[in-house]
């Protein structure tokens, strides 16, 4: 009797190798439906632990093993021993963080070779209304999809502003001081993906585009009462130190209008010229505006006669009715 059950030497093996064991074939067989000859996970020389051949080939039962899945124990994935009914879905073995927002299909973002595969995560992303750009490439998911309780999206709809995930760094921001201010919360306006700091605003799509001198300012210079949001553009708002203590010609005294446009221009503040529209100049030889305009309070009074002396003009008068020699007479006629 003991001769009869015992399987030794090369026959045994042979037998044991080449069609499924009763145990297989019984109703109590842990493995299911499985059809694999016994030999290809057990040995003759003990019966555990059980290790599969190189012969066994998982791609034949429809779910080849790539990438990490070929370093995985059988058990991760086989948590039975009835191997033939293994689903084959990712999240039968890899729990759906996203909470079905995503679907079931996981290879749309994840591959075998990493779960968190970055590469093909940053392409997915880039066919989102929010393509990965700059600093963002690099950012740990979890820096904007942040874990929230079931039921909340982590993923879809989640906003694209952004402020959406900067609002702390918008909020702190003191130089310059963003809420006081009145700040507009579109970041893009001054801030790039390369870099959060050394913002850069372009004045090109306010109510004063910066010309000239005004392009190399600081920002403080003009906003140094931290107001940004309406602040006023009149150029006296700046400039009302130097209107008021500019003495060639005295601004405050001739009473000029603070319209500094009419005879500034951004392009340097020193080489100011009035534009004469009632009196065209230059007409003569005048250098400066005290050479016609001689009381420095009133730019109303004009003196003619000191280039134009009575030697010069008298001959030229000869037989012209009324001719007195004075700057009244003199505008009364040549005032173009």
């Amino acid at each position: 009797m003991r001769s009869i059950l015992i399987i030794s030497g090369v026959m045994g093996w042979a037998l044991l190798a080449a069609a499924p064991s009763a145990a297989q074939q019984s109703t109590t067989n842990p493995h299911g439906r499985l059809q694999q000859p016994c030999a290809v996970c057990h040995a003759p020389e003990g019966w555990v632990p059980a290790r599969v051949t190189a012969a066994f080939d998982h791609g034949k039962t429809g779910f080849p093993l790539a990438g990490a899945h070929a370093q995985a124990t059988c058990r991760s994935c086989h948590a039975s021993l009835d191997f033939k009914g293994a689903p084959a879905e990712c999240a039968s073995c890899h729990r759906d963080v996203h909470r079905g927002e995503l679907g079931a299909d996981c290879a749309r973002c994840h591959t075998p070779r990493s779960f968190l595969d970055r590469a093909r995560l940053a392409r997915m992303h880039q066919e989102t209304r929010f393509p990965l750009t700059g600093s963002h490439v690099a950012v740990d998911c979890e820096r904007c999809h942040t874990p929230t309780v079931q039921g909340r999206l982590t993923f879809v709809n989640r906003g694209a502003e952004c402020v959406d995930c900067h609002r702390a760094q918008y909020q702190a921001t003191t130089n310059p001081n963003h809420q006081a201010g009145g700040i507009s919360t579109n970041c893009v306006q001054c801030h790039a993906t390369t870099l959060w700091t050394r913002a850069r605003f372009s004045h090109a799509g306010t109510r004063f585009p910066l010309t000239g001198a005004h392009r190399a300012v600081s920002c403080a210079q003009c906003h140094g009462d931290g107001v940004y949001a309406g602040k006023n553009t009149e150029c006296v708002s700046c400039h009302q130190q130097a209107y008021d203590a500019t003495t060639n010609p005295s601004h405050v005294a001739a009473a000029f209008a603070t319209t500094c446009q009419d005879c500034h221009t951004t392009a340097g503040w020193t080489g100011a010229a009035f534009n004469h529209t009632w009196f065209r100049i230059p007409h003569h030889s005048a250098t400066a505006c005290s050479d016609c305009h001689t009381d420095p309070s009133s730019y109303a009074v004009f003196v003619c006669t000191v280039c134009h002396t009575q030697a010069q003009t008298d001959p030229r008068h000869t037989g012209v009715n009324g001719y007195v020699w004075n700057s009244t007479n003199c505008y009364g006629c040549h005032h173009r």
